[in-house]
């Protein structure tokens, strides 16, 4: 590989800014991961409990990792003291307001569940039976880790505080601040339930996979391995989704605050994406997969299939590289390590990258027409994956510590400098001839 000495210089010279995870929390999970895999295909324990138990050797390793070797309690930004706790006299009555608030909020996402017809058939049925049985256990936790907690933050009257004083008639209410807790929480209801409706699914889809038969096939082998990558990719995202702590400082700092960014990314997921089969934007009307069209040509199968692993393996470590902090529509602390060491959107460009290989939307079983038609309508896929990066860096870009890594990666990211060079230079204007 080539060594440009100029370059080290200059990036030894400007660092990279320090990222909020640390490389061995991500690993740690993967880890657990890995060996609870191991242990499933070994007993053939693929089913919903066993997808379940995936998710807890994926996010104990990474709690106990955060907590004894970066010991992310003591992070400033957990906004916690634990040297000077109040006596619990002194907090239980806003304890009491804030557990009256979470309560409230909790009967309302229980109303939009019940609501929602689609949320109780299907895979998204599991998702619901794992929130009715959890719900007595939250109800019963939240009582003392809430008047617990309270004894060590900084600042208790957060968003949770705000509406419980606005629910019971208290003075010095904060609208902003209950829109905050709201939008927060927004993003748990909608996100969470989704990931939970697909771990069993592409879990059971690995486990059950026959070793002897997909070596034979590369194409078999390359989707049974991109089947382990988005069973990693979705093992974080659920951890993410339910870890949200102030001890472990894996907490919501703010949820997006800006409508079109929330626009951007309910349309890419059930029940409102519009990628789907038979949707505004469903791209796959007389496509085929990769694997039909090279079926007859094994070293080009063979390739192409280690290349869409490949960019699902960035995927899955894009996701990895959260820790227990992943969540759309976020913002928990700035990632600049792993795969956001090259680009600031790792995620959605693997992802595209990988539609476009996969599906080849210029190969059709149809006419010329739908070649053309599929082309633009994964153009416009990709272009709502590109709005969704610009309202995210909006919504990020509010922290100084964002802006300092975007400067950065402009500087240094492989990625941005690539494109900087592929975009065309503005030319310098001439000078203006002095007048006469």
């Amino acid at each position: 590989m080539y060594h440009d000495p100029a370059l080290a210089a200059q990036t030894q010279a400007d660092p990279r800014p320090r990222s909020a995870v640390s490389h061995g929390a991500g690993l740690a999970g993967l880890a657990g991961v890995l060996t609870w895999v191991a242990i499933a295909r070994r007993y053939g324990m693929d089913g919903p409990y066993s997808a379940l138990v995936n998710l807890a050797a994926c996010g104990v390793p990474m709690v106990i990792w955060s907590l004894l070797v970066d010991k992310v309690h003591r992070n400033p930004s957990t906004g916690i003291d634990w040297s000077s706790p109040r006596p619990w006299r002194d907090t239980i009555e806003l304890s009491l307001t804030k557990l009256a608030a979470f309560w409230v909020t909790w009967i309302g996402i229980a109303t939009i569940y019940f609501m929602g017809r689609f949320y109780w058939t299907g895979n998204f049925a599991f998702a619901m039976w794992c929130f009715t049985n959890a719900a007595p256990i939250l109800f019963v936790a939240s009582i003392p880790y809430v008047t617990w907690l309270d004894r060590y933050l900084v600042e208790p009257k957060d968003g949770a505080w705000h509406l419980g004083a606005w629910l019971t008639g208290q003075g010095g209410v904060d609208r902003e601040a209950i829109y905050g807790h709201l939008r927060a929480w927004g993003v748990k209801t909608f996100f969470l339930a989704f990931m939970l409706a697909i771990v069993p699914p592409g879990f059971g889809d690995f486990i059950r996979g026959d070793t002897s038969a997909i070596l034979r096939d590369p194409a078999a082998l390359a989707n049974w391995l991109i089947t382990f990558m988005f069973t990693i990719d979705v093992a974080f995202a659920t951890v993410g989704y339910l870890l949200t702590f102030r001890p472990l400082d894996s907490h919501i700092r703010s949820a997006n605050p800006f409508a079109v960014a929330w626009l951007a990314a309910l349309m890419c997921y059930p029940p409102f994406i519009l990628m789907s089969t038979g949707g505004p934007l469903d791209y796959h009307e007389g496509t085929r997969y990769w694997d039909f069209w090279f079926q007859y040509h094994p070293v080009v199968l063979a390739l192409l299939g280690s290349v869409l692993v490949g960019l699902t393996g960035i995927y899955a470590w894009a996701t990895m590289a959260f820790g227990m902090r992943f969540s759309n529509l976020t913002h928990r602390g700035i990632l600049t390590h792993g795969p956001y060491a090259f680009s600031r959107h790792p995620a959605y460009l693997s992802k595209n990258l990988f539609w476009w290989l996969s599906t080849i939307p210029v190969l059709t079983m149809g006419t010329t027409t739908d070649a053309v038609r599929a082309t633009l309508l994964m153009m416009a896929v990709s272009g709502v994956y590109y709005w969704r990066a610009k309202t995210e860096e909006r919504h990020l870009g509010l922290d100084p510590a964002y802006r300092a890594y975007s400067d950065w990666m402009a500087r240094h990211g492989l990625v941005p400098r690539l494109f900087a060079r592929l975009r065309p230079k503005t030319p310098t204007p001439l000078p203006e001839a002095p007048s006469p």
